[in-house]
């Protein structure tokens, strides 16, 4: 298949360009199987509040992460639901102060994570075979979103990085070699941490939010597709223990060849990783959700969510933000 091949091709060639290092053994493990608990409670509520709104993400089974819920443990009616048009899935829980103090939820997850490589992309049909219709619309990841626009100053630093490529994979790579270059991670100061691509390009620093924000923008500025994804990281050299906050990356689709997967934070902190980091992620993680700007279901009072991995919560249809929040995993074969 001529056309397979020349794409290939295409993507062999920029990954060895430059000095590959080979990434080491924790991340190259094709697979990772874990127990992972996710537990929340909403504290606090404010005295003659009338009704509680809660949304809890739920981690659901992909083409590269099987997820199981071992147990629900919940202190108010709560019931599963699932967005149509995002895909994500949620936990939905109302009650009234009057006959609920406080509230908590827990989910405990049994889920295998598979990494996924360049080295994949040899066969096509596995990235182009998305069990979820919502994303075959990729009109909707070339739209701007809130904090992740496509004009401007964004465009401008697109269209200059970008002159003389051709073709999404050329393309990508410079803008990845953009952000990677421009961003440092530094979380001091303020405005960090909330996915603002123009703020990210006036501050070029931030965490993997701003990161893949300022990518997404770039790329789909560039008539590229481009998508967000978050969940959590695991510590790679630890079998078990706490996890302090989520982590989150972005795709980007090539026509013929389906969504190649980026993690600029990632490679920079580890910059040994830079290649592989660009058309692979690791086993080290799991997904919760995609997309910003959501919609939850039931709908939310508020205005769209940013991006969807801490629980939201609204008090009379205000948003409310007294949440207590703990996360921990443990590897399966070392239990």
């Amino acid at each position: 298949m001529k056309f397979r091949s020349g794409l290939w091709a295409s993507w062999t060639l920029l990954l060895v360009a430059g000095s590959a290092v080979a990434a080491p053994q924790s991340v190259k493990a094709s697979s990772r199987h874990f127990q992972f608990t996710y537990y929340c409670a909403i504290q606090r509520v404010p005295p003659g509040a009338h009704l509680v709104r809660v949304w809890i993400p739920v981690a659901s089974s992909d083409a590269h992460q099987s997820v199981t819920i071992r147990r629900i443990s919940a202190s108010a009616p709560a019931h599963l639901t699932r967005s149509t048009v995002s895909g994500n899935r949620m936990l939905y829980a109302q009650f009234r102060p009057s006959r609920h103090s406080a509230a908590s939820f827990t989910i405990i997850y049994d889920v295998t994570r598979r990494r996924y490589s360049d080295g994949d992309y040899a066969n096509l049909m596995r990235y182009n075979q998305d069990p979820a219709s919502w994303s075959r619309n990729l009109e909707t990841y070339l739209q701007p979103n809130r904090l992740v626009p496509t004009r401007g100053i964004i465009k401008e630093i697109s269209d200059a990085e970008t002159r003389g490529e051709q073709g999404e994979i050329r393309k990508a790579y410079s803008l990845y070699n953009y952000v990677f270059h421009t961003m440092r991670y530094d979380k001091s100061g303020t405005g960090w941490g909330r996915g603002d691509a123009l703020w990210a390009c006036d501050a070029h620093h931030g965490n993997c939010t701003d990161f893949h924000s300022l990518f997404m923008a770039l790329a789909r500025s560039q008539n590229i597709p481009a998508r967000f994804s978050i969940g959590f990281p695991l510590p790679r050299d630890s079998s078990q223990g706490s996890i302090p906050g989520y982590h989150c990356w972005a795709e980007f689709y090539v026509h013929g060849l389906g969504w190649v997967p980026v993690d600029i934070s990632e490679a920079w902190l580890t910059p040994s990783l830079h290649d592989f980091f660009l058309g692979s992620l690791d086993a080290n993680r799991v997904q919760f959700s995609t997309g910003r700007d959501l919609t939850l279901v039931p709908k939310q009072a508020g205005p769209p969510v940013n991006f969807f991995v801490y629980p939201y919560v609204e008090v009379d249809g205000h948003p409310f933000a007294s949440i207590q929040k703990k996360f921990t995993f443990r590897d399966f074969q070392h239990q």
